[in-house]
């Protein structure tokens, strides 16, 4: 029996979902038969970590230091396994610009994309007009390093770029800016190292406008239809790239990849996720249960995997 420290909590915006994910995943490793022990995680309990001296660290933090490679840098150091990636692709996945570019590289589809700096924009002399050039309207604005789409527009009316623009900027020193494409929002969970599984693929119905923070964690405020609504084809085409794309970024254990399928049946990327939520109402655990796969079973099979890196 392997004793795991499930970390959670953390100092993000996304601090709250955390501890909801950490709180499912303590549960859910006692059903599956682990010794389990939970731990807020901050810089004053950090220490903590080498003193419990687990077999393995379960990451269910979600965010900056959490998520992007700092936490798993830190547990590197220690020599202790954790579950999910490793240091360079949850820091490349953290990052939407880099993910963006690497992406692209691959040749893997994503929507078109500018990259603005905070120290490089000036409210006066800024001109909404050349992104409407490049973009047209409706637009995406987003904060390179946030999760949960936390600082996310859809822009509709040019009145509010700016507006936009000043909120991603109060979170991040790196914003995206996006072509906005109109389709289907699908989500794929893509587990394994060196043989890759996928998860049956989830269809997103969001009650708001798009799949923002409330859709993601309010109860009743999005469906997950599974399987999705899209033909055979469309949902080969959507696994192929999730796939390659895990593989781009060189996740390990298990990852969610979040795209966007057109009206004429193209996929593009939207992000990847190396450390999704495990709240009651996350994706993974939903593809999860429409495989047969019990949340105890999932979790079983995230620690295995670590174990063996």
């Amino acid at each position: 029996m392997n004793n795991v420290l499930v970390l959670m909590g953390g100092t993000s915006e996304e601090r709250e979902v955390s501890l909801r994910s950490g709180k499912a995943v303590y549960e859910g490793l006692r059903e599956a038969g682990y010794e389990v022990e939970a731990l807020d995680f901050t810089p004053e309990t950090i220490h903590r970590i080498k003193e419990i001296s687990p077999d393995v660290v379960f990451i269910t933090l979600h965010g900056k230091n959490g998520e992007d490679g700092t936490v798993q840098g830190y547990l590197e150091l220690l020599g202790i396994p954790y579950t999910g990636s490793g240091v360079l692709a949850s820091a490349v996945c953290m990052n939407k610009v880099i993910t963006k570019k690497l992406c692209s590289f691959e040749g893997l589809p994503t929507a078109d994309f500018q990259v603005i700096k905070k120290r490089g924009f000036n409210r006066d002399l800024f001109n909404p007009a050349l992104l409407m050039e490049d973009f047209g309207l409706p637009l995406v604005v987003k904060p390179a390093t946030q999760g949960s789409s936390v600082g996310t527009s859809i822009v509709r009316e040019s009145k509010n770029i700016v507006p936009a623009l000043e909120l991603a900027f109060s979170l991040d020193e790196e914003i995206l800016v996006e072509k906005f494409i109109a389709g289907t929002e699908l989500t794929v969970t893509v587990l394994g190292k060196d043989s890759l599984k996928t998860l049956p693929v989830i269809e997103i119905v969001p009650k708001n406008e798009y799949y923002d923070y409330e859709s993601k964690y309010m109860p009743g405020m999005s469906d997950h239809i599974i399987p999705a609504r899209i033909s055979e084809p469309e949902r080969e085409k959507v696994e192929e790239i999730s796939c390659k794309a895990y593989e781009a970024v060189g996740c390990r254990g298990y990852a969610r990849i979040d795209l966007i399928l057109d009206r004429e049946g193209n996929p593009y990327i939207l992000e990847i996720n190396t450390l999704p939520g495990m709240t009651g109402t996350s994706l993974v655990p939903d593809a999860a249960r429409a495989a047969g796969i019990k949340f105890p079973e999932l979790l079983d099979f995230f620690v295995k995997m670590a174990l063996e890196k």
